[in-house]
């Protein structure tokens, strides 16, 4: 599991009564969560419960409808971000080294030259991913798995703070989700905090500290266990009871029964 929250230590983000959606539908309120470092927050919900709203509200792109979201320790300068892989387009004409570099791309300087440190930064990303054998191919030749990878090395690149990642296993093969959890698991044990926002309640759970259910026009908060039970996603619209009376497991083998947790 991830390291969750230490103690003493000022969040990262916190959010208070948030309100999610549109001046005309909303989406959820009253969310309630905080992100600290080393922290690994999943995000869960069914389609249209709000998640994409979530990403673009936590990365400034909307504004909240209500409540806040705070910096105790100052807005990072940047968040690393990691959209669907279905919405990159492939066929713009880079190098995987280069779209590794882009994560850097901050620190280029008034020539836009790459420094030896930045470029040491850039390998290590490329190694850590797997994918530094393919770091001179053009990305439109890369599998769906690589070229998520080589988009996690951007992320790694850009150094930051607090990282999002939006479906970030939606297209890749289990070896390759096993290598990007690791990869996970390096940011948390560096005291960086990751939110990853996931539709299918699978083993990643396992990596995570903490989860975000939502549905229903709210959120729950909390420990994975304790947030991922049977009436809860029940109650959020995860699933029907019909599915719940049926589903045999679903996180870490507890056994699921309809009305039980």
């Amino acid at each position: 599991m991830a390291a969750g929250v230490r103690k003493n230590t000022p969040a990262i983000l916190n959010c208070d009564g948030l309100a999610l959606g549109y001046p005309a539908h909303e989406l959820a309120h009253g969310l309630q969560f905080h992100v600290q470092p080393g922290d690994v927050l999943a995000v869960v919900g069914h389609n249209g419960s709000g998640k994409t709203t979530f990403v673009k509200t936590v990365l400034g792109m909307r504004p909240p409808l209500a409540g806040t979201l705070s910096w105790p320790r100052g807005r990072p300068r940047e968040i690393g971000y990691l959209a669907q892989l279905s919405e990159f387009d492939r066929r713009f004409p880079i190098k995987t080294r280069d779209l590794a570099a882009m994560g850097a791309w901050r620190g280029f300087g008034f020539r836009g030259r790459v420094d030896e440190a930045t470029r040491a930064r850039i390998t290590m990303a490329l190694e850590a991913t797997g994918v530094a054998e393919v770091a001179d191919q053009p990305i439109y030749t890369l599998s769906g798995g690589q070229l998520q990878r080589a988009l996690f090395s951007r992320v790694i690149v850009q150094d930051a703070p607090l990282i999002l990642l939006d479906e970030p296993f939606a297209a890749v093969d289990q070896r390759t989700e096993a290598q990007l959890l690791d990869v996970i698991d390096q940011w948390s044990a560096e005291g960086r905090g990751v939110i990853l926002v996931v539709h299918d309640l699978s083993a990643v759970l396992d990596r995570c500290s903490h989860a975000l259910l939502l549905g229903g026009g709210r959120g729950v908060y909390g420990a994975v266990d304790e947030v991922l039970t049977v009436q809860n996603l029940v109650a959020q619209g995860y699933m029907s009871e019909s599915q719940a009376a049926w589903a045999p497991r679903i996180y870490r083998g507890t056994e699921l029964e309809a009305g039980h947790g």
